[in-house]
């Protein structure tokens, strides 16, 4: 059993098109039938302000598979430590007995989610798509647009966030560093004027984009809503598009988006990624059509990085 820690892995494991086509993959495999994936384990620390999922899922033929255990502290910040944390046990699929554990602290799962932002886009954009609007000024509203840039021409990148000073330096720094022409916002409808991206990044517990806010032809992926306190999307979004897809649809129902129908069937139809994956063509007919992808993150996902990670640092 070997043990390896986040500098090794950040050495091994970038968002590059190997890694892409790694989770890729692993989505392909759900949408095919050849996943065994349960539901999340999540446990709420009310005391502390904190909580722990647990995701995992077997990808059938494939030697190993991992199980991540992902804690988040809110308050964290305040004692001076990461709100975030967690490691993978990657286990052989042969004999159940551990054969790695990567502890990432919650550096893979930060990758996996947005290169499952990128996957959404290549499937589900419109191909000449140079400009998104990220709402959020975090992390991962960074690596989402860098993520993104793997497989569309981004050049043009607005910002809106609801911290003014976080959305300037987040602008800054996405400008310097993977040199995008960008503007701050101070409201949603003008960020989201011309945008043919639109990626949601928030812990907003009520919703912020409406279906007012889309133009023709954007495409959007909300990724912020990953339990049943959260929500980004008013239903007019998911209404008006001509195209709603789930990286799984129990997950969206419970966590994600799906959970402003709770009790009644939502009037459109819910496909899942790893289906339109495995599929191998887009739903698009048109680029005037609206597609919508709500991502809650996936056992699958966590399983195919975290296997790619592992390949990376045996070789």
């Amino acid at each position: 059993m070997e043990l390896y820690h986040r500098e090794q892995i950040q050495n091994v494991v970038t968002l590059d098109h190997a890694a892409l086509e790694a989770v890729e993959a692993g989505f392909r495999a759900l949408g095919e039938g050849s996943v065994t994936q349960p539901p999340i384990l999540s446990m709420a620390i009310e005391e502390s302000n904190g909580e722990v999922d647990v995701k995992t899922a077997h990808i059938k033929g494939n030697a190993a598979f991992a199980i991540k255990v992902s804690p988040g502290f809110f308050d964290n910040p305040k004692l001076g430590l990461p709100s975030l944390n967690g490691l993978m046990i990657v286990f052989s699929a042969k004999t159940g007995l551990v054969e790695a554990v990567l502890f990432d602290e919650g550096y893979l799962t930060d990758i996996r989610t947005a290169l499952a932002g990128a996957i959404a886009a290549k499937h589900l954009s419109r191909t000449d798509s140079k400009r998104v609007t990220v709402l959020g000024a975090g992390l991962q509203a960074e690596l989402q647009v860098a993520a993104l840039k793997l497989v569309r021409d981004i050049d043009t990148l607005d910002v809106w966030a609801r911290d003014v000073a976080k959305a300037e330096a987040y602008a800054a720094r996405m400008q310097e560093q993977y040199g995008l022409t960008v503007a701050v916002h101070t409201d949603i409808a003008s960020a989201c004027a011309e945008a043919d991206i639109i990626v949601t990044s928030t812990p907003s517990r009520a919703p912020l984009l409406s279906g007012e806010h889309l133009r023709e032809g954007v495409h959007v992926t909300a990724m912020g809503s990953d339990s049943p306190e959260k929500r980004e999307l008013d239903t007019s979004v998911m209404e008006r598009a001509d195209h709603f897809v789930a990286d799984t649809r129990a997950q969206s129902e419970n966590n994600g988006e799906l959970k402003a129908y709770a009790g009644h069937e939502p009037p459109f139809t819910v496909n899942e990624l790893g289906k339109v994956v495995a599929g191998g063509r887009g739903l698009r007919t048109s680029d005037s059509q609206i597609t919508v992808c709500d991502l809650t993150g996936t056992g699958v996902q966590d399983t195919a990085i975290a296997g790619f990670a592992l390949g990376r640092l045996k070789a």
